[in-house]
């Protein structure tokens, strides 16, 4: 639950045997149900930061930082039992970003996908952009799978607000911004 690595099986045998944690660092900000997310601080848990990314770099390619996390917040996405909130994935998001990024960088470990939890983490990062009076975009440029995933996430949001907005007179691209926390960007490309 701590994310530590270690470099042989006594080593991480007798870490378990020590280690109290059972949910990440931080702050529990949702759950429902056996779902939790909990919003991280790099500054303040550096390390298991760092091993976060270190993780995820086993399965994004393109995933570059690992080392400085302190400009960063991290939310994570567990899945919780009797023996603790087990990881299911995260995005991270810079605290201060001019662009307005909603998300840096986004992971669903490889036994989660295809079950709705990446779409869970797209969603929760609009969510945050629209509880903070803004819309928002990830960074660009995203890599083939969050290209997939975020098409299919901003065209059945678009969809569903025509659909439920189509007796209006108009419909304009600031109105769909509004209200979704998307940027007129990403609508007019979706």
């Amino acid at each position: 639950f701590c994310l530590k690595y270690t470099k042989s099986r006594s080593v991480l045998d007798r870490h378990q045997n020590k280690c109290l944690w059972k949910q990440p660092p931080g702050t529990e900000i949702y759950r429902h149900n056996d779902i939790s997310v909990f919003e991280v601080d790099g500054n303040i848990n550096k390390i298991y930061c760092q091993n976060l990314c270190l993780l995820a770099k086993l399965f994004l390619d393109h995933k570059t930082l690992y080392y400085d996390v302190e400009p960063f917040l991290f939310y994570i996405l567990t899945k919780n039992d009797k023996k603790g909130c087990h990881l299911v994935g995260y995005f991270s998001k810079e605290k201060h970003c001019a662009q307005k990024f909603n998300v840096s960088c986004i992971l669903t470990m490889p036994q989660f996908q295809r079950q709705g939890f990446g779409r869970f983490l797209i969603e929760f990062s609009y969510l945050l952009s629209r509880e903070e009076g803004q819309v928002g975009t990830p960074e660009k440029p995203l890599s083939d799978l969050g290209r997939l995933s975020y098409f299919s996430y901003w065209k059945s949001i678009i969809l569903e607000y025509i659909y439920s907005h189509r007796n209006d007179g108009r419909i304009t691209f600031k109105d769909i911004a509004n209200k979704t926390g998307l940027t007129v960007s990403d609508i007019a490309l979706a």
